[in-house]
């Protein structure tokens, strides 16, 4: 009697730390911190960071067991900043992502320029219009505030294109910290526009800017794919995230990508080495893009060049973001995958990994959206709102800045969705 005690209870020690150690938190640090590095230069495009972080993770996934590793090659068109970078207000020199940031959009441009200020209190489009016509008003920066652009967008338009000649760029105002983009990178517009936060002189009177862009044509990127073959090959899991960033901004600055989103993409790679140690019943499939911050460009050419048929996908798990701590999970779902969402939440009443799951509208806004347009279930996991929300898209989102609190909950309730689903 003592000794079958004894054994069930080595079995239960045994089978809870299994459990514990199925998530693995040091390796998800290291490759977190790997992926932040100054190596990679914010996993952009122009000083090849991209495609090194892709080089990086085949080697890792490699390294977890899996059975397979390929990578899946595409191009993009991308407007990047890796040259000078600078601006000088009434003589004082800003610092790039702190005092200013610029549309991924901008062309080179290089000078000095008056600034116009828009009154948001008396705005009268007319009077502005010919207020810029004026000699003393040509080759200026206008600056507005950017929220307030939004309820007058065609005038912001006509402001910028060509044709209108007096207007050399806009400033538009923000809050801070200030972000940087990628999204409308895919062209190069005739002007530019620089973001400065709210705290920019009301009374400045000049700008002095050298700032150089690199359009890259035709740039050649990749997708990382890595397969666990289970014991049935009809169906299969994806598990997905995006590895690129948004690279560099001037010679010195970089956007490090910490929680964006090298936090989700740390956590395919463990739950590959997860079930590499734990053959699944299903084949698996661990896909890290590249181009999603350019506009979704490696999962949309992915669902256009599936290596296994779209309707094969069981489930799709897209990791974007969880490098935080907001006890409430933010999810998206297509509505073929609302049934399964239904189990995500039987399952988080049950262990209560999230103090809720909050689901949001559909939206293309990650590597989930591609899939969720041709009718393949699917879920979205984003852990915003917490304490490093606000660093999403800054200089802030560095490894020391790092959150892991949501790692393990979302590798947990993934793992439990897939043995009950």
């Amino acid at each position: 009697m003592i000794k079958r005690t004894l054994f069930v209870l080595l079995f239960t020690v045994f089978f809870a730390a299994v459990q514990v150690n199925a998530q693995d938190l040091k390796q998800y640090k290291k490759i977190v911190k790997e992926l932040s590095s100054s190596k990679y230069q914010g996993r952009g495009y122009a000083k090849d960071g991209a495609n090194k972080a892709g080089n990086y993770l085949a080697k890792e996934f490699a390294k977890m067991g899996v059975d397979r590793v390929l990578c899946q090659p595409f191009t993009l068109d991308i407007n990047t900043f890796p040259g000078e970078m600078e601006m000088w207000v009434d003589g004082k020199k800003q610092i790039p992502g702190v005092d200013f940031t610029v549309r991924e959009f901008n062309p080179s441009i290089k000078g000095e320029f008056g600034l116009y200020y828009i009154d948001t209190a008396t705005y009268d489009a007319e009077k502005i219009f010919n207020d810029l016509a004026k000699p003393e008003n040509q080759n200026v920066f206008v600056v507005c505030d950017f929220m307030f652009s939004y309820k007058h967008g065609d005038d912001f338009k006509r402001m910028q294109s060509k044709e209108f000649g007096p207007v050399a760029g806009i400033l538009f105002t923000w809050e801070e910290p200030l972000k940087f983009y990628k999204a409308y990178g895919e062209k190069v517009f005739p002007k530019p526009v620089i973001w400065v936060p709210y705290r920019f002189p009301k009374d400045a009177k000049t700008i002095k800017l050298n700032m150089e862009n690199k359009f890259l044509k035709d740039y050649e990127c990749f997708n990382v794919i890595a397969k666990v073959e289970g014991r049935r090959h009809d169906s299969c899991y994806v598990f997905t995230a995006h590895y690129d960033h948004l690279g560099n901004l001037g010679k010195k600055v970089f956007y490090a990508g910490a929680n964006d989103n090298a936090s989700g993409t740390a956590t395919i790679v463990t739950l590959a080495k997860y079930y590499a140690q734990n053959r699944p019943e299903y084949d698996m499939y661990f896909i890290a893009f590249s181009g999603e911050d350019a506009n979704l460009r490696g999962s949309e050419y992915y669902a256009w060049h599936p290596i296994v048929p779209l309707e094969q996908i069981k489930y799709l798990f897209n990791i974007d973001m969880i490098g935080d701590n907001n006890p409430v999970q933010y999810c998206e779902a297509s509505e073929e995958g609302l049934r399964g969402f239904a189990l995500f939440e039987e399952i988080n009443n049950e262990k209560h990994y999230f103090k809720a799951l909050n689901r949001g509208k559909l939206a293309a806004n990650s590597d989930h959206y591609p899939f969720a347009a041709r009718q393949v279930p699917c879920i979205f996991f984003e852990n915003e709102g917490g304490d490093a929300f606000k660093y999403y898209h800054t200089i802030y989102d560095t490894y020391k800045n790092a959150i892991f609190d949501s790692y393990e909950p979302v590798f947990k309730i993934v793992t439990d969705f897939i043995e009950r689903y």
